[in-house]
């Protein structure tokens, strides 16, 4: 278990030191900022459409490196999926940390976002994990 930890570790860190998606995304379709007033974590996410497809997505922002890896991991999931995909990968997400979703199998479709599986037992670091996720779930909801 504890090598698991460790992986978790690496791909948390790894996704917080990639700059790959956080940029500016010119010509973004939607904008949303989100702000976790507890700890600071400040991120806008912005949103490139074709049609119902994600084309493209970026975030700025800054936060502690849970936040940080969350939304670099959620914007490699998402792109190419459409809205309802990548709503349904929100609400596992979510799901995954509240853990009404514990099923192996079934997270695997989070790909690197399972490494934040254990942010569960850590109630202060959950908001830094879901606030890329909830301000996509709320730019979602615009579209």
């Amino acid at each position: 278990m504890e090598n698991m930890n460790e992986l978790y570790s690496d791909i948390i860190l790894e996704h917080n030191q990639c700059l790959e998606n956080k940029r500016s995304l010119a010509e973004a379709d939607i904008h949303e900022h989100g702000h976790n007033p507890s700890c600071g974590d400040d991120i806008t996410l912005q949103l490139k459409f074709d049609g119902d497809i994600i084309k493209d997505a970026a975030y700025t922002g800054q936060g502690c490196a849970i936040s940080q890896a969350s939304a670099d991991i959620m914007i490699d999931l998402i792109k190419g999926k459409s809205v309802s995909e990548a709503l349904q990968l929100v609400k596992l997400f979510l799901d995954m940390i509240k853990r009404e979703v514990t099923d192996e199998d079934v997270l695997e479709e989070l790909e690197d976002a399972i490494a934040l599986k254990n942010i569960s037992n850590m109630p202060a670091r959950v908001k830094c994990a879901v606030l890329a996720w909830h301000t996509l779930q709320a730019a979602l909801n615009k579209k």
